[in-house]
């Protein structure tokens, strides 16, 4: 049995997922059920709405508290915003300034960084959010950095590999995360979340500072030590060592797809993506769009992801990274 989701069903998800914060999503989740047609054919969305919500709800509640006027927070931009964490002096905005354009303070004496300073990494035609954030250490992280790193999509956890201190270092963090119930794991389902409030993030280690001679047995160590639970990468900010590996990583693991559309008789403009989540049907992306086309979509003619050229798909069809699409109302 078909959906038939009304347009002011269609609108409310995209607010949803335009959302920036846990009350914004909350409001467009209870909309969301609120307007869904109570039928055997919406079952499982109405049991996924549900789901999202009360994972929304429990987000919101659990929330570090700050003072009101005080609470501080970085509005997303790009495909996904990812945030770096990591105890003092590891060269977090050190990699900032080599990765973006942004020109963060970079001294030798620790919490250099005292406010959350968001910039741009661009990787080919797309660009992803970093934010480079305070140190975090016992007694001195403020529930504002907690907020921030709570709600980001994915964690860039800097390491220092000139440390002697290394696994200490690298265990007073995760600590830190897991009291304030941010779990790390590298992958969906790679931690068991057992306590209320509790979410996994998604994490990559970063280990920097490969231009010093102790490095690569350090490195060594640390690998045995996360016994493959993150993604792991050795670089060097100071002598840009392996960060260019580091933008087609947090691709991968933002789980977004790049798709591109054209009007019919006319090329396709590739300069400007459309970045969608994983897993988006051709309606879902006709949505993002433009909410008419959801509306008043037919079908569309596909280009690529092994299709031959221009064949028709449906409104199912599930949508591949690099796709280009004309989409037909």
């Amino acid at each position: 049995m078909p959906a038939n989701l009304s347009p002011q069903y269609l609108d409310a998800e995209k607010r949803y997922r335009q959302a920036k914060q846990p009350p914004e999503r909350v409001r467009a989740l209870e909309e969301m059920l609120a307007l869904i047609p109570k039928h055997k054919g919406t079952e499982k969305l109405q049991a996924d709405l549900k789901r999202r919500l009360s994972k929304a709800k429990a987000e919101l509640e659990r929330r570090p508290a700050t003072k009101r006027g005080t609470g501080i927070y970085v509005d997303r931009e790009g495909i996904g915003q990812v945030v770096l964490v990591g105890g003092p002096n590891v060269g977090k905005s050190a990699l900032v300034r080599r990765l973006t354009n942004a020109k963060p303070e970079v001294a030798d004496y620790p919490f250099t960084t005292r406010r959350p300073l968001p910039a741009m990494l661009e990787f080919e035609n797309v660009k992803i959010q970093l934010v480079d954030l305070p140190a975090v250490a016992p007694g001195l992280v403020e529930g504002w950095v907690l907020g921030i790193i709570r709600n980001a999509d994915r964690i860039l956890w800097v390491v220092d590999l000139g440390s002697d201190d290394l696994l200490e270092q690298v265990e007073t963090t995760e600590t830190l995360l897991v009291q304030a119930k941010m779990l790390p794991g590298g992958a969906q389902g790679s931690v068991e979340l057992t306590e209320p409030g509790q979410v996994m993030k998604r994490t990559m280690i970063v280990g920097n500072k490969a231009d010093l001679p102790e490095a690569p047995d350090r490195f060594l160590l640390l690998q045995e030590h996360v016994g493959g639970r993150f993604p792991l990468l050795m670089v060097s900010a100071l002598a840009g060592t392996g960060l260019e590996k580091i933008g087609h990583q947090l691709y991968e693991a933002l789980e977004v797809l790049r798709i591109y559309t054209k009007a019919p008789g006319k090329a396709a403009d590739f300069s400007h993506p459309v970045s969608l989540p994983r897993g988006t049907t051709l309606l879902e992306a006709a949505e993002v769009i433009h909410k008419d086309f959801a509306a008043k979509l037919k079908y569309a003619r596909v280009w690529g992801a092994g299709k031959f050229e221009g064949q028709r798909v449906h409104r199912d069809y599930m949508v591949h990274e690099g796709d280009i699409i004309e989409f037909h109302i």
